[in-house]
């Protein structure tokens, strides 16, 4: 095993580059290195754990860090099994600094543990976007045409899409490449922002990496699987089958996978029509879930998906099998979701156009998902023209009552399109240039203050923004130092908001604890607990590996420059809830009842309150000592 983190740190202003080293102890992983080089240089860092490549399931994820465009302060972002590949380059990290005079693509390549090879390349990106598939397709395909010769094995191509040129919401794709074919299998590093830093802040519009380099890394399957025969009495086989069985199917639930489990049980939960659905009664959330979810929206995933078993991995060997196909199409359930039901949308053709074309451009796909969402409920109610929009003279359907399925979920999807479009070339007032709220403020100061308090974000500083994770739950929108993620508790339990707020804390430290070590979340029943033993036999380093969590978690929060909610429905998706949760789930807490007699007696003095206790919990726990 390494003892020292190799990062490569390339100027791409000149092509310079150099290798720092880092010993193991002072710092452990692609996070709390991240976060030292990031306030070093103000780099983007893309890097992997120190377990990859090794036999542990999951070890191979991506890790990118760096401060985030689009939230505005310190992020992480991670994307499945591009990290296997990185690892044959013989590092554990890349930091770019400085901005390539024009676009570029930067090449990567280590040729039988040769030194890395390094090279900046400026392209024609309008072009090259415009050309072929379009976007980070065309992209990827002129990438690999151009450089994939140069490689004995077959590579990774991160790229961006013109979403990273316009917004500060563009994320980085890559779609793992098997036996010299770029596959379907699109995954992303798509919170934060970063394919926007990529491009804006330091000129790269694509990364291509790979080599033949070969480490010794820990590959004993004996040992390990001592480990969790001590553990868990299973071995690492088959706790790792138990522990990913719904990523991969769920036999009492007959589907799999996030899109097939969560909207089997969601029920009354689902968030639907820019969570309008959150002032309907319980009957007709439940109506609304049956008939165009289960009957329907699920149904075609079954029986398209599902049932014939079109699903692959992100390009790690992994039980989980958790990439849920049809044809070119992904199915996820938070980009299916905010360009799904919370867009009036419950019919796959419909979702696959929307999400295909939010794909393309490389957006965010749930933050984009959040804004077409908005922008359509405003424009179902006259809030906003279609010339404000800058699209068609064309109106959504909001009304679950009138609803046809496929029809309306199409024309839903099709002007969702139509504002993507708007989004990338500023058509109207759609410029999201300096992010969603501004462009709220700005609406809602020349239009009617009624749009700002349609549009349910996560604020951080004067203009960060974050559409939550799609979960009825106040965890979703707590003032926490990164959202959009899982950092926070994403349960639907009541906890007293100071109690939500430690709760919160300590997801925060455990999903560091996989992060750090570029661990795939969907292991974490088993990784959480076995990453620090690991730490420890390997280096002696248990408790240091989690003292250096905790730390990294202070400093992080430290940062914290969370806004309250200014949008009115974000305090109703606190308020409901704990209505919902009295009236519907039985919750008999006395917390419960005295914030629901607080909000109804001033919902705007409550939600104040109720934001500050889950604060006061989330500061008391991460403290830095």
């Amino acid at each position: 095993m390494n003892t020292y983190l190799k990062t490569l740190v390339v100027d791409v202003s000149s092509g310079f580059y150099r290798v720092n080293r880092y010993k193991v102890g002072d710092f452990f992983g692609p996070v709390d290195l991240g976060l030292h080089l990031s306030r070093q240089y103000d780099s983007l860092n893309i890097g992997t754990g120190l377990l990859a490549g090794s036999i542990f399931p999951g070890s191979n994820r991506l890790i990118v860090t760096g401060f985030s465009p689009g939230w505005a302060g310190f992020y992480i972002s991670t994307m499945g099994g591009a990290g296997l590949v990185f690892n044959n380059l013989g590092i554990d990290m890349l930091a770019l600094t400085s901005k390539a005079p024009m676009p570029s693509i930067l090449y990567l390549n280590r040729v039988h543990g040769e030194e890395v090879q390094v090279a900046v390349h400026p392209v024609d990106i309008g072009e090259i976007w415009k050309s072929g598939r379009k976007g980070i397709y065309s992209l990827t395909d002129y990438t690999f045409e151009r450089f994939g010769k140069y490689y004995d094995n077959d590579p990774r191509i991160l790229v961006t899409g013109p979403a990273a040129a316009v917004t500060g919401i563009g994320a980085i794709a890559s779609m793992p490449i098997k036996k010299g074919e770029v596959t379907y299998v699109d995954t992303w590093a798509g919170r934060g922002g970063f394919g926007s830093k990529m491009l804006q802040e330091h000129g790269i519009v694509a990364v291509i990496y790979g080599g033949t380099f070969i480490d010794d890394d820990f590959r004993d399957r004996k040992v390990a699987d001592q480990w969790f025969v001590d553990k868990y009495n299973k071995k690492l086989a088959a706790k790792d089958l138990e522990a990913t069985a719904k990523y991969r199917f769920e036999p009492n639930m007959d589907t799999g996978g996030t899109f097939g489990v969560n909207y089997a049980t969601l029920g009354g939960k689902m968030l639907s029509f820019n969570y309008r659905s959150i002032y309907w009664t319980e009957e007709k959330r439940l109506e609304v879930h049956e008939k165009f979810v289960r009957n329907h929206y699920l149904k075609q995933f079954n029986e398209e998906t599902i049932k014939p078993q079109k699903q692959t991995t992100c390009g790690e060997p992994c039980v989980a099998v958790c990439k849920k196909m049809n044809d070119k199409y992904k199915k996820d359930y938070e980009p299916y979701q905010t360009m799904g039901p919370l867009s009036g949308i419950f019919d796959q053709r419909a979702a696959e156009k929307l999400n295909h074309h939010c794909d393309m451009y490389g957006f965010d796909a749930i933050s984009a998902g959040g804004v077409v969402a908005w922008m359509l409920d405003c424009l179902s109610d006259g809030l906003v023209s279609c010339e404000d929009l800058g699209i068609s003279q064309r109106k959504p359907n909001f009304d679950p009552d009138n609803f046809d399925v496929v029809a309306d979920s199409m024309n839903n999807a099709e002007i969702g399109c139509e504002i993507l479009d708007s989004i990338i070339y500023k058509r109207g007032l759609m410029d999201l240039q300096a992010g969603a709220r501004k462009l709220a403020r700005r609406l809602a100061g020349a239009k009617s203050p009624e749009i700002l308090n349609r549009f349910v974000t996560n604020g951080f500083a004067r203009n960060g923004w974050m559409v939550p994770n799609q979960y009825w739950t106040p965890g979703a929108l707590s003032p926490m130092a990164i959202m959009g993620k899982y950092y926070m508790h994403y349960g639907d339990e009541f906890y007293p908001p100071r109690e939500l707020g430690r709760q919160d804390a300590e997801r925060f430290k455990k999903e560091l604890i996989l992060d750090n070590m570029g661990t795939c979340r969907f292991h974490r029943k088993w990784a959480e607990e076995m990453i620090p033993e690991v730490m420890g036999s390997l280096f002696g380093l248990q408790n240091e590996y989690l003292q250096k969590i905790s730390r990294a978690a202070a400093r992080m929060n430290s940062r914290n420059s969370s806004v309250f909610w200014e949008s009115e429905r974000n305090i109703d998706f606190i308020y409901r809830f704990l209505i919902r949760k009295r009236d519907v789930d039985g919750e008999k807490h006395p917390e419960l009842e005295k914030w629901i007699a607080e909000f109804e007696k001033d919902k705007h003095e409550a939600a104040l309150e109720f934001w500050y206790e889950i604060h006061k919990g989330i500061q008391e726990t991460l403290k830095d000592y």
